[in-house]
């Protein structure tokens, strides 16, 4: 694998395996400075466990390019979908699938697009092989990331039953019936995307790992010995991991990293303790950070770092999350790699009521300062700030309702409380139009009962501040609970 070329920074745009003064006028345009050329059409194929074709992992869910268990990647790789693509992107000109980057971009995130031109620029030449009608007659991917399949051990309240098998059983509880099968794989066979990958195996720079879990499937065990194999162990491996497991079969991972130069881990970790286990169930957080101790102690030339996705479930704790990895030794500063959850869009930070929202970005602005100083390649600091652009950018609080009644229906199936773990979560309860009619029946209630003596009410909170004996005497006498 090529080494990296002069220092790296994470928000520049500039390609990190090519030397600027060897591209073209027209190529350093396309790579840094276009707003909608990417090199992945070019390089990659993306496939989800149900088998749709994306031009990547980020690619709109609604315009999927193909799918794997109608067509072979060789047919879908010069289907309409991806020669159109690859035209619009030449006449830099938008592309419908690629709206979750543009979206990123508008706010100031290092989106994949910008991370793939950075990252697989020096593959640019290989753009002149296009025929008009936008075909590429030779198929070589230098990219893999394909999710073989939805076998996972958590069931992580954004995800579902497409991403993780775990989520089968809760499907069937909210719909009263079978959505898909409970294993799901990508191909037209369980071996079938696994045969048509090997032969890309020469042409590879680096191989994305998610899931599903990938630490546990199958395939994972494969790529790599077939990779040691062949002697293609500088391969940069990427693996996004919930990081509960570091076995397989009894074999562990850690001997196979070993043997591969450039591995960055990146733990898909929203939160700690309590949290971390309700908001991805499934989580064993004490058998995490132990497996983190063993990573970096037997292989500590990984890259490692945190990749939280910030949510409306997570926000709360997040700077604390943050300081609490640092200090523990577990990562430096700069290593936290901050996703924006973009869907389900009722867990979105911009569903967030306008004050809780300034909030935040106060915790953030603060935050920024502690990390200024020790983010050397401006990846935390960039990601806090553009959480904060995309937190302020949209004003998507109807949906606050639609939170609740997601959050209420699965802590019913799973037999949880979300609100218990993370009770900050209340101080958004009061703008919810449910909360608000049950307020507004107990303060009616409360008034058709009230004893001549009690003083009037017009809001659950002036309940709140009465005598402690006179709220227990109304909640006795008369039956009537009070919103909490």
């Amino acid at each position: 694998m090529t080494k990296i070329i002069g220092k790296y920074n994470w928000q520049d745009r500039v390609p990190s395996y090519i030397k600027l003064e060897d591209l073209t006028e027209q190529q350093q345009h396309r790579l840094i400075e276009s707003d909608s050329f990417c090199m992945l059409p070019w390089i990659h194929l993306h496939a989800w466990p149900d088998g749709r074709a994306y031009p990547c992992c980020l690619g709109k869910a609604n315009h999927p390019v193909g799918n794997f268990k109608e067509k072979p990647m060789a047919e879908i790789w010069n289907d309409a979908p991806m020669r159109q693509m690859r035209r619009n992107m030449l006449e830099d000109r938008p592309c419908v699938e690629c709206g979750d980057c543009y979206e990123q971009e508008s706010v100031g995130f290092a989106s994949m697009r910008n991370n793939s031109n950075k990252n697989f620029g020096q593959h640019i030449a290989e753009i002149n092989e296009t025929l008009p009608d936008g075909s590429l007659p030779d198929f070589r991917l230098h990219y893999w990331d394909v999710r073989f399949s939805n076998i996972c051990q958590l069931k992580c309240r954004s995800c579902g039953s497409i991403f993780s098998s775990r989520w089968y059983d809760d499907d069937v509880k909210l719909w009263g019936k079978e959505l898909r099968p409970r294993i799901q794989f990508a191909g037209r066979h369980e071996e079938d995307v696994w045969q048509q990958m090997q032969q890309h195996v020469p042409h590879l720079d680096q191989i994305y790992f998610a899931g599903g879990e990938p630490l546990i499937m199958e395939e994972h065990n494969r790529i790599l010995k077939l990779l040691i194999e062949k002697g293609n162990t500088d391969v940069r491996l990427i693996y996004n991991t919930n990081l509960n497991d570091l076995r397989f079969k009894r074999e562990s991972v850690l001997d196979l990293w070993k043997q591969f130069p450039n591995v960055c881990v990146a733990a898909s970790l929203d939160d700690q303790g309590d949290r971390a286990e309700v908001i991805r169930s499934g989580t064993k957080w004490a058998q995490v950070e132990q497996n983190i101790r063993d990573l970096k102690r037997e292989c500590p030339h990984i890259d490692f770092m945190i990749s939280p996705t910030l949510s409306m479930m997570n926000i709360w704790n997040f700077t604390r999350f943050h300081r609490y990895m640092v200090e523990s030794g577990f990562i430096e500063a700069k290593d936290f790699n901050l996703n924006i959850l973009q869907g389900p869009e009722a867990y979105r930070i911009d569903v967030l009521p306008a004050d809780i929202k300034l909030k935040f970005k106060a915790e953030f602005e603060e935050h920024i300062k502690w990390l200024e100083p020790i983010d050397t390649i401006t990846r935390a600091v960039g990601g806090f700030q553009g959480a904060i652009e995309f937190m302020m950018a949209t004003d998507n609080s109807h949906l606050l309702d639609k939170f609740w009644s997601l959050t209420t229906d699965l802590d019913a199936v799973r037999n949880e409380s979300l609100l218990a773990v993370v009770p900050e979560l209340g101080q958004i309860l009061k703008y919810s139009s449910k909360y608000q009619t049950e307020q507004q029946a107990f303060v009616e209630s409360y008034t058709n009962v009230a004893d001549p003596l009690w003083p009037k009410i017009s809001t659950v909170e002036e309940f709140y501040a009465l005598s402690k004996e006179i709220q227990q005497e109304v909640i006795e006498t008369f039956n009537i609970t009070p919103p909490q």
